[in-house]
């Protein structure tokens, strides 16, 4: 058997979004799933009890920040991931490609791999298919990700069928360099920018290498929502019915929404505990920012629809007076919520897909979240 395995259970007759479920070595989780993002082997500010509390099925750490540190030989020697944090359900690592991409500003692009200067220290570096895998292979997680290159957004159709062309023989560069096919299932990445030739070109070039799951990178990185909702449409028509597909970095409300009824089962991002930091919630009523003043006698829960322990037990003027404080619990209660909301919000998705009714689902949220007409409209 392979390491991961896709089952589908329904298809939304309304929306055509799929239910299912992706089987793996640490256990099995439905989809659509968002997975919150733990970059150096934590979700910031919370710990695996919490995580298991708003059912986080599986979580990502990050190839790139993890390689740094704390190496992944010392990860490796603590028993691989799961061991050395503490986490007994699914992980997925990403292959590195993106950090190398967006944090070094001097890097060098050849058929061998790239080379970067280390964000912290600036000493040079090197990463290439065959390091990516051996870093991912020691690291453990259930599900790798093919080392791609990660081009700029706009780019040109030259650039970017280079750019595809040459992440498709990375592709399969990383096949041949996996060590662990039995209990690691390694996923490839279709990029393309928003050429619909070269979409198609990417996901049937991946396709042919039978990757256990694949995912739609490239996307998320400034450009208009209905370019993001146009290149899926796009695409998924050329990957696989039977196995997983992921849309990388994607964590809006919307956008979950959207990604759903075009035929997405698994999405990411830091976007709710990043902001969360900064104060800003995530709510059934649209984003609510409480640092501001007028929450300073505002007694009522953060949201008075959500379920979650944050909701239920504390106002938001005290958890305005944390967040003012800089006192951590404020950041650990809006991290706690952000992430409940999205998690909840998932499993209301499947329940509507089960249902045959997403598309009426995506249009009370919309309307109730603060989203315009056309937006709500714009299927």
């Amino acid at each position: 058997m392979p390491a991961i395995t896709y089952e589908h259970i329904k298809t939304c007759r309304q929306s055509g979004a799929r239910l299912g479920k992706v089987h793996t070595p640490h256990g099995t989780f439905e989809t659509p799933i968002f997975m919150p993002v733990g970059t150096l082997a934590t979700v910031k500010t919370m710990d695996p009890e919490e995580l298991k509390e708003i059912n986080a099925q599986i979580i990502l750490s990050n190839t790139y920040h993890l390689w740094l540190r704390p190496g992944a030989d010392i990860v490796e020697e603590a028993g691989g991931l799961h061991k050395f944090m503490n986490w007994d359900r699914p992980i997925l690592t990403d292959s590195g490609g993106f950090q190398v991409f967006s944090l070094s500003d001097l890097r060098n692009i050849t058929e061998e791999g790239v080379q970067f200067r280390n964000h912290l220290s600036g000493e040079k570096l090197f990463l290439s298919p065959e390091k990516s895998m051996h870093v991912q292979n020691q690291l453990g997680p259930d599900i790798m990700m093919a080392f791609d290159e990660c081009p700029p957004y706009p780019a040109s159709h030259e650039y970017m069928k280079a750019s595809v062309e040459r992440t498709s023989r990375w592709a399969e560069r990383c096949l041949s360099a996996h060590q662990r096919p039995e209990d690691q299932g390694l996923f490839g990445i279709v990029q393309g920018g928003e050429y619909k030739d070269l979409r198609r070109q990417s996901a049937e070039d991946l396709v042919s290498l039978d990757f256990p799951g694949y995912a739609i990178g490239g996307l998320s990185v400034g450009e208009p929502k209905d370019v993001m909702n146009q290149v899926l449409e796009d695409t998924t028509p050329f990957l696989p019915q039977d196995k997983p597909r992921y849309l990388m970095g994607v964590g809006s409300a919307d956008s979950l929404i959207d990604g759903a009824i075009r035929g997405i089962d698994m999405f990411d991002c830091v976007l709710p505990t990043r902001i969360a930091r900064n104060g800003t919630l995530m709510t059934s009523s649209g984003r609510l920012v409480v640092r501001n003043a007028k929450f300073a006698r505002d007694f009522r829960p953060l949201d008075e629809n959500c379920s979650c322990k944050v909701c239920q037990n504390y106002s938001r003027a005290y958890i305005r007076h944390l967040i003012k404080c800089n006192e951590t619990l404020g950041l650990r209660l809006c991290s706690y919520h952000n992430l409940h909301f999205l998690l909840q919000l998932m499993e209301d998705v499947r329940q509507a897909i089960r249902e045959d009714r997403l598309l009426d689902f995506r249009e009370a949220f919309f309307e109730a979240y603060g989203f315009n007409k056309k937006d709500a409209k714009n299927f």
